[in-house]
């Protein structure tokens, strides 16, 4: 087994040191391969097994029938780590050698946010209704589905009260090099961009109905 190193990375610096198809989304590292059957999906998670095994670290690994979808942290710290990038270019290279090719369509996450006048008071609440745990201390996301199955939940302090209009919303988390396509396509499809003022930390967009989605990246926003 080979010594591991969990020295914490910025979003950026683990966006700069992976390879593609790797990308950033939140706290994680996220890939998805193409293998064309479950049997081509066997043999790579397979080996991404061995990789994992000889590393002393595993990912999240999602087979289906003709892909494989990948998640890396360092669960310890909720942080993405060197271990984390390492293990993420070793999967990138078994995947080379197998002549993999990422999926047509861009890896992505999506979060709960919950806009609140008073976080303290309804967060025990979310937290018990969806038997999550808390994360301390992070930066982005305040409740996780301990499975890691579902969607997290973070917070969002409001100002004052906003009856006018919803108050929980979706964050979609995508790839910094992706999300400009994405916004191109969601207002061709008739949707409405109501501000860009933290781009490219994130975009707010709503459908004909004023219903409200956040695109988000890891980038900060603009100064």
């Amino acid at each position: 087994m080979t010594g591991s190193d969990r020295t914490p990375l910025t979003r950026r610096q683990a966006s700069d040191a992976v390879v593609d198809p790797w990308r950033v989304l939140a706290y994680t590292l996220q890939a998805a391969y193409r293998t064309g059957s479950m049997v081509r999906g066997g043999e790579f998670v397979n080996r991404i097994i061995d990789a994992a095994e000889d590393a002393g670290h595993h990912p999240d690994i999602d087979l289906r029938y003709n892909s494989v979808h990948l998640v890396l942290m360092t669960h310890s710290t909720h942080q993405i780590t060197e271990e984390d990038v390492a293990l993420a270019n070793r999967i990138a290279a078994i995947a080379d050698d197998m002549d993999l090719e990422k999926t047509p369509t861009p890896v992505s996450r999506f979060d709960l946010a919950i806009d609140a006048l008073d976080i303290d008071a309804i967060r025990p609440f979310w937290k018990a209704v969806l038997g999550y745990s808390d994360v301390p201390a992070d930066e982005i996301i305040d409740l996780v589905d301990p499975a890691g199955r579902l969607p997290s939940v973070w917070f969002q302090q409001m100002d004052s009260p906003r009856p006018e209009r919803n108050r929980i919303h979706i964050d979609l988390r995508m790839p910094h090099d992706e999300v400009q396509e994405r916004l191109r396509s969601a207002l061709a499809a008739g949707g409405r961009l109501l501000s860009d003022d933290f781009a490219p930390e994130w975009w707010t967009l709503a459908d004909a109905e004023g219903n409200e989605i956040c695109l988000c990246t890891w980038q900060p926003r603009a100064a």
